[in-house]
């Protein structure tokens, strides 16, 4: 089907500007050569037209455009000749070059020189003076050096636009890491205030559902001081937490981060908060002392994952022990709570999941493994009846009755060259 190709403004202008300026140098009778073929003055203004139409397609259709100019320019050797059809043809060189195809591009540098340099030889072959090699030098200027122009035009611009694609490629993976970075910073935070708060509310929620369903002055009295304690302290660890979002806070100094030296608190605490439903928290701490220092991500990782077992452990535990068992070994630390799984009775809290999936966020960041979940149980074998859990009841699970327990179980690498960044 026939498309119709329109020719751009430039074209236009140069087209209409090399048409008029060859009429007016052939009006003043100019000529660059004499004594040819087609001596008559109208001649001229043949090729003169035709190099004036190539000039229309130079850029929507450069390979027709330079066919066209370059029998126009044959032609006008034959005719006295026109400067302005030589000069509309350097440009029709120029742009086949820049606005062709990449072969076209990589051919037409090395065909115009190879014509340069034949042409130099054959005209000093033919009139053998050295002025043959200003026919050269013409046809080099015409040809070759419009063409290794149009060749160094096409490099830049390919060069421009790669570097434009790759400063847009590189400002769009900077927009995805700071999206990712603000996603992930939503993620620390919430998983913070997840776990410095939901400890204090669940035992808060816990107590006052006892206080009001029974009615009994002194467990309202208990569970009012239990619910003041831990809002109390609920409130001051969330002014910390605001302390250490605020940008300029003169009274807000950031708060240290909770290590595992401070585990025993959180057990106390624990026992008093879970003694209305029956639970018993322990800590057992096999670390060596030897081991040293552990990396500060890693002290607050495992405190995060004990804290938020415990919580757990008050909203859903059945009456029972609750474990907390810590041990450091070939360049892991491990990290274990149970408690007994079963129909808790009395008072409970809700409890929406984000807390299981903040510990296997915690722990994933650095690099360990991460499980939860019901099992049959296990420990030793202090009681000699072959199940591996000290209770005498033969079940396994360490509760003496029967049930099962749930076991939170983290292992962390507490080296650097180990944990991930």
């Amino acid at each position: 089907m026939f498309t119709s190709i329109r020719p751009d403004r430039d074209a236009v202008a140069l087209a209409v500007s090399g048409l008029l300026g060859g009429l007016l140098l052939w009006l003043l009778g100019l000529h660059t050569q004499g004594g040819r073929s087609f001596s008559a003055p109208w001649a001229t203004l043949v090729p003169l037209a035709a190099m004036a139409g190539a000039e229309l397609l130079r850029r929507t259709a450069p390979r027709t455009a330079l066919t066209i100019g370059t029998v126009a320019l044959v032609a006008d050797q034959a005719t006295r000749g026109n400067l302005a059809t030589i000069l509309m043809f350097t440009d029709v060189m120029y742009a086949a070059v820049l606005y062709g195809t990449p072969a076209a591009a990589r051919r037409l540098p090395v065909a115009t020189l190879l014509i340069t340099v034949a042409s130099t030889i054959g005209f000093l072959a033919w009139f053998r003076k050295p002025e043959a090699l200003l026919i050269g030098l013409v046809i080099g200027l015409v040809s070759f050096v419009p063409a290794i122009t149009g060749v160094s035009v096409r490099t830049h611009r390919a060069a421009a636009d790669a570097a434009r694609l790759a400063a847009a490629q590189t400002a769009r993976l900077a927009e995805m890491d700071r999206t990712q970075a603000v996603i992930a910073e939503r993620a620390r935070m919430a998983r913070e205030l997840h776990d410095m708060v939901a400890n204090h509310l669940s035992a808060v929620a816990i107590h006052s559902t006892a206080a009001l369903s029974i009615d009994d002055p002194e467990t309202s009295r208990s569970a009012l001081k239990v619910i003041r304690e831990n809002s109390v302290e609920g409130l001051a660890e969330m002014r910390r937490l605001i302390g250490l979002l605020r940008e300029g806070g003169e009274d807000d100094a950031p708060a240290a981060a909770p290590t595992l030296a401070s585990l025993d608190v959180l057990v106390e605490q624990t026992n008093v908060n879970g003694a209305s439903g029956g639970l018993v928290c322990t800590l057992e701490d096999t670390r060596r002392a030897a081991a040293g220092a552990l990396p500060t991500p890693v002290e607050l990782a495992a405190y995060r994952i004990v804290q938020e077992s415990l919580t757990n452990a008050l909203k859903h535990a059945a009456p029972g022990p609750v474990v907390v068992r810590l041990a450091h070994g070939d360049e892991v630390l491990t990290i274990e709570v149970t408690s007994v799984f079963g129909n808790r009775p009395g008072p409970t809290a809700p409890g929406s999941g984000a807390g299981l999936v903040g510990m296997g966020e915690r722990v994933t960041l650095l690099g360990g493994t991460f499980d939860a979940g019901a099992e049959p149980g296990y420990d030793d074998d202090r009681d000699g009846d072959g199940d591996g859990d000290g209770d005498g009841d033969g079940d396994g699970d360490g509760d003496g009755d029967g049930t099962k327990i749930w076991r939170v179980r983290a292992q962390l690498p507490v080296t650097e060259g180990t944990m991930r960044e």
